[in-house]
C-alpha cells in the first residue's frame, strides 16, 4: 500500500493544542486506532501512512476541529467516539450533535447528544407521545428524558412532572431504614433528584414540589390515576413485571408524555418474575406515536471504561449461554 502525507492547516495555537488534548492524548490515540504518523511541522499537522489510513485520519481531524469550533473543546471519548463513528462511515454525522442544545444546567453548562443513539432517543421524544428508552447503564436514558422534561415544564407544554420507579430493592434490603414510607423509597429515587438539582435547582424544584407541580414517588403510587397534561418518566421500568407495566401505560391522559427507561441486563426482579419492559417491547412495537430506541455500548458517555466493562460482560453471557446450550445438547433424552 502506497505511503502519503497530508497536511491540516490549523492556524490557531489554542485549536491546535486542543485537537492534540492533553498530554497529546487525542493524537496518541488516532496514532494509535488508524496506525498513521501525526506531526505539526509551521502551523500544520502532517499525517503520515497507508493512503486509506491517512484519508480517514484526515476526515477524523477535521471532525475535530468542527467540534472545537462547536464546543470549545474535546475530550478523549469525544475523540474515541468520532473514530468509533468513522470506522462505519459515519463521521460526518458527529457535527450535528454539536447544534442540537436542549437545555442548560444552573451552571450554565449546555445539555446536548453526545452520541447518534442519543440523538435519535431525543428525536424520537420530539415526535412521540411514548418513547422506551432501552440499552445499558451510562448511555443518558434517564438524565436526557430529565432534560426534555424540565424543559417542556419551563416553555408551559405541560402542567406537571411525574417522575417514578418501581420500588425494587437490587439485593439489598431497604425496610431497616429509619422513617416513614417517604424516606425509604427516597434511596430508589435518588438518580432523579440528582438531575432535578442539576437542571432545575433545589429552589425551584422545592417551590414546584410544594405546588403540587413535580411529584417523586414510587410506581406503586400511580395506580387508579389519570395522568394528563404531565410529563411522565418510569425509570428503571425493568423491574416492573408485565401487570405494572400495562397498569402505569394505562394512566396515560389527554395531552401528556410518557419516557420510559431501563436495561434489560439488570432485572432484580425477585422469583424469577418476568420484566414488563421486556414484555411491553414485543406487545407494543410498530403502533404509531410510540418508538423505542435502542442503545448500544457505542452510546456510553461515562467514563470510557464503563463501555469496556459492558462488553466484558456481555462476552461473558453469551459464553455462558453457549456452554449451557452445549450441555443440554450433549444430556441423553
Amino acid at each position: 500500500m502506497e505511503e502519503i502525507t497530508k497536511d491540516i492547516m490549523i492556524e490557531s495555537p489554542e485549536t491546535m493544542s486542543k485537537v492534540f488534548g492533553k498530554y497529546d492524548e487525542n493524537i496518541k490515540l488516532i496514532e494509535e486506532r488508524l496506525k498513521v504518523d501525526v506531526m505539526v511541522r509551521g502551523g500544520a499537522l502532517k499525517i503520515r501512512g497507508e493512503s486509506r489510513r491517512v484519508e480517514a485520519a484526515v476526515r477524523v481531524v477535521e471532525e475535530m476541529i468542527r467540534t472545537i469550533a462547536g464546543q470549545g473543546g474535546i475530550t478523549k471519548d469525544n475523540t474515541e467516539y468520532i473514530l468509533t463513528l468513522q470506522s462505519k462511515g459515519l463521521e460526518k454525522e458527529y457535527s450535528a450533535l454539536n447544534d442540537d442544545i436542549i437545555c442548560y444546567t444552573m451552571r450554565g453548562k449546555p445539555i446536548r447528544s453526545k452520541t447518534l443513539g442519543q440523538k435519535r432517543y431525543i428525536d424520537a421524544i420530539r415526535h412521540n407521545d411514548i418513547v422506551f428508552g432501552i440499552g445499558p447503564a451510562g448511555t443518558g436514558k434517564t438524565y436526557l428524558a430529565m432534560a426534555m422534561a424540565i424543559t417542556a415544564f419551563k416553555n408551559g407544554e405541560v402542567d406537571r412532572l411525574i417522575l417514578t420507579r418501581p420500588a425494587v430493592e437490587a439485593g439489598e434490603k431497604l425496610g431497616f431504614l429509619p422513617g416513614d414510607l417517604q424516606d425509604k423509597v427516597d434511596p430508589y429515587l435518588r438518580p432523579l433528584y440528582d438531575a432535578l438539582f442539576e437542571i432545575m435547582g433545589a429552589e425551584a424544584f422545592e417551590k414546584n414540589m410544594e405546588k403540587g407541580l413535580i411529584e417523586v414517588a414510587p410506581l406503586a403510587y400511580m395506580r387508579g390515576r389519570t395522568l394528563e397534561n404531565a410529563y411522565i418518566i418510569l425509570d428503571e421500568a425493568q423491574n416492573t413485571t408485565p401487570e405494572q407495566m400495562k397498569m402505569f401505560l394505562t394512566r396515560f391522559g389527554q395531552g401528556s408524555k410518557i419516557v420510559v427507561t431501563g436495561d434489560i441486563t439488570q432485572i432484580d426482579l425477585p422469583g424469577g418474575k418476568r420484566s414488563g419492559l421486556k414484555e411491553v417491547r414485543r406487545i407494543l412495537r410498530g403502533i404509531q406515536d410510540i418508538a423505542f430506541i435502542e442503545f448500544s455500548q457505542d452510546d456510553v458517555v461515562r467514563h470510557r471504561l464503563v463501555q469496556r466493562i459492558i462488553e466484558a460482560y456481555d462476552r461473558n453471557d453469551k459464553a455462558r449461554e453457549k456452554k449451557l446450550a452445549l450441555e443440554l445438547a450433549e444430556k441423553p433424552d
